[in-house]
Formats: structure tokens, C-alpha cells, sequence
């Protein structure tokens, strides 16, 4: 029995952004409302410069920070 990804779409969904084809792309606007909302929280800086791997990792990092 092969184990098909869409059975689990939550573990595939977990990927690492290092591993992202697009992770080198802008942030997503998702990612930007996200990021500036967390950091305003955390009071740190927020950089719209990211590209969509670095917001997401940011974004984990944020989230420990604010408790979210």
C-alpha cells in the first residue's frame, strides 16, 4: 500500500520553506497583513522585503514571541 499525499494533506502541507520552488518570490499579501499585524504586536520591525520563505519563517518566529 503506497502512501498517497492526499490522505495527509496536512503533514504535506508542512513543508520547509527552505524547500519552497517559490519560497525566493515576494510574500504574499496574506503573508504581509500577517507579518505587519505580528510584529506590531511583538513591537519589532516589521520588513516588507521578505521574500515568501523569510515571511514565513518570521512568522513562526513572531507567533512563539505574541503566544499566537
Amino acid at each position: 500500500m503506497t502512501d498517497d499525499p492526499k490522505s495527509h494533506p496536512q503533514g504535506n502541507a508542512e513543508k520547509d520553506p527552505e524547500d519552497w520552488t517559490t519560497g525566493e518570490e515576494p510574500m504574499t499579501g496574506a503573508q504581509k497583513s500577517y507579518l505587519k499585524t505580528l510584529s506590531e504586536e511583538a513591537g519589532e520591525d516589521f520588513d516588507e522585503s521578505l521574500d515568501k520563505a523569510r515571511a514565513s519563517e518570521r512568522i513562526d518566529e513572531l507567533k512563539q514571541k505574541t503566544g499566537r
